[in-house]
């Protein structure tokens, strides 16, 4: 073997090797698992759940950190601005895709500044009102709002964010108007839905879910081309409105640069989660589908979701303030 390419070889087994042991020694501390809204909702129940796998299975705390405000932007920009070692992560949103068009002055950028790691759930939003408000149906809700236009609050856990957007389709499709009321998550929003402050919301299914089993909150429709499998009966809005659909998705997330060892180790770990059958079945009766797949999944997931929430940011005319 000629000298060069004896050490070209010997060079690559020792970053091979490097690699590895950075893989292996991972985590060496806590790692933070940041969620831009407060505790109890949707993302945040999600990462609790998986929060705990991990914890056990990489042998080191996986804490949850609820950094609530401005459409997830300051849990984003928390995590941007950590080191990029794997032991801050993001817990990505659909807010996230929305706020590369929605939001213009962002002091990051998250398309060049997070790197995914790995998807996780898919479920629907649902259109829901609580049980005294007179309309039954999504017929009813939209001949109500029609007579009645400007008087009815539609909550959304916050301005930016898809729920807020799902309203704001809702609205133009259906020709009505309705008063936008954002939160800063979806438990607040649910709270205040529960106790008549407001008539209407769009939310995460798995937030709302035992609400709704419990007749605490009546589901009109869920947002979703197909119904959902949780809730069989509840129909969706695309057949009322033709052609109404989005969804909810969440990932993980790292601030570039961190090495791509950790990203393997923490996607390979992820995926065993969402594929062993007593964690998949705590998120299946959430009425959430698991997403196990590579970072480069991920990052096709993210990429389609920006593109399109970038048409509805722009057909809407919506920018922040």
């Amino acid at each position: 073997m000629r000298r060069r390419d004896f050490i070209k070889l010997v060079s690559g087994t020792l970053v091979l090797s490097a690699g590895l042991a950075r893989g292996q020694s991972y985590p060496s501390r806590p790692v933070r698992l940041v969620v831009g809204f407060p505790p109890g909702g949707t993302t945040d129940i999600v990462a609790r759940v998986l929060g705990q796998w991990l914890s056990e299975r990489l042998s080191a705390p996986f804490v949850i950190e609820n950094r609530p405000g401005a459409g997830t932007n300051v849990a984003t920009e928390t995590v941007v601005r950590a080191p990029a070692d794997g032991h801050t992560l993001l817990v990505v949103t659909p807010a996230n895709a929305i706020n590369t068009s929605f939001n213009d002055k962002l002091d990051f950028d998250f398309e060049r500044d997070i790197t995914p790691v790995a998807s996780l759930i898919r479920s629907p939003y649902v259109l829901e009102v609580f049980p005294d408000f007179p309309a039954k149906t999504v017929s009813e809700l939209i001949a109500y709002a029609k007579a009645n236009p400007g008087k009815i609050d539609v909550a959304s856990f916050g301005t930016g964010t898809a729920s807020h957007l799902s309203a704001e389709m809702f609205k133009m499709m259906a020709g009505v108007q309705m008063q936008h009321v954002p939160y800063k998550g979806s438990a607040p929003m649910v709270t205040d839905l529960l106790g008549g402050q407001v008539q209407v919301a769009f939310d995460n299914l798995p937030a709302s879910i035992e609400h709704i089993k419990a007749g605490r909150l009546r589901a009109l429709a869920v947002t979703t081309a197909k119904r959902s499998e949780t809730m069989p009966d509840v129909p969706t809005l695309g057949e009322f409105l033709p052609g109404y659909e989005t969804s909810s998705w969440l990932a993980i997330g790292a601030p570039s640069k961190t090495p791509n060892e950790v990203i393997v180790t923490l996607n390979r770990e992820i995926n065993a989660g969402l594929i062993d059958p007593k964690v998949k079945a705590k998120l299946a009766d959430l009425g959430a589908t698991v997403l196990p797949g590579s970072p480069v999944d991920s990052a096709r997931l993210i990429a389609d979701e920006t593109e399109k929430w970038r048409k509805v940011v722009s057909f809407a005319g919506l920018k922040s303030n």
